[in-house]
């Protein structure tokens, strides 16, 4: 079994899960005979933060860098990012380290399409909703990518970074991210919609979610089993 290596702590709720889906996961497959050797790498989460919204970009994909040169140093062989965020120097990172880096937006890519949907919605925080490096993928595969309008983005958004962030769920939010998925579902006519950060899915499920869910987090912890186990 192959060592997973993770770049950690963007943020501490969404490592979490990461740690304890990776260990039930493959301890699942294994029939309990073994467990995943697993190594994090954790960011000081406000400065990498910072790096995103000052644009500070250069700076931040040094930083990630580090941890991913510690993470391979360490023995690590099936590595990744463990934000969708963080994807915004996915391709400069990729570029640099020896190793491939399990992107979040491939993975999450290869899922819509065998799953022959046309039309996503895309949640997340403001950049993955606004920039391109999580829409990229899927527009090359031909699907069409939605976003909310820009009064509910700011109202995703600001649930990500003041209560889910938290480790804080509450039902009027489930309600109102369920109305914006209504929403684009009415205006645009998507047919699915891609938790497009990793701590959506602590309020949003395919038990409540207007229309078919693909938790981000759950693609890529799939993947991340199947390379460690091979």
């Amino acid at each position: 079994m192959k060592k997973i290596g993770l770049v950690g702590g963007t943020g501490p709720e969404s490592t979490l899960m990461y740690y304890k889906n990776l260990n039930s996961g493959i301890d699942r497959i294994t029939n309990g005979e073994a467990m995943p050797d697993i190594a994090i790498e954790s960011v000081n989460f406000t400065r990498a933060w910072n790096y995103v919204t000052e644009g500070q970009f250069d700076l931040l994909a040094d930083y990630l860098y580090e941890k991913l040169e510690a993470l391979e140093k360490g023995g690590s062989e099936v590595i990744s990012l463990t934000a969708v965020t963080m994807h915004v120097v996915y391709d400069e990172l990729a570029a640099r380290f020896d190793k491939p880096i399990v992107s979040i937006p491939k993975t999450v890519t290869e899922e819509v399409v065998s799953k022959g949907i046309k039309k996503i919605g895309l949640l997340g925080t403001i950049f993955t909703m606004e920039k391109d490096y999580m829409k990229k993928d899927l527009r090359e595969a031909g699907v069409e990518v939605f976003v909310p309008s820009e009064e509910d983005r700011k109202l995703v958004a600001t649930r990500i970074y003041e209560e889910l962030e938290k480790g804080i769920v509450k039902e009027s939010t489930l309600a109102e991210l369920q109305g914006v998925i209504n929403r684009m579902k009415e205006e645009n006519g998507i047919e699915g919609v891609i938790l497009g950060c990793t701590e959506l899915p602590l309020i949003l499920n395919q038990d409540n979610c207007p229309v078919a869910c693909f938790d981000a987090v759950e693609i890529h912890i799939r993947r991340l089993i199947d390379l460690s186990v091979k």
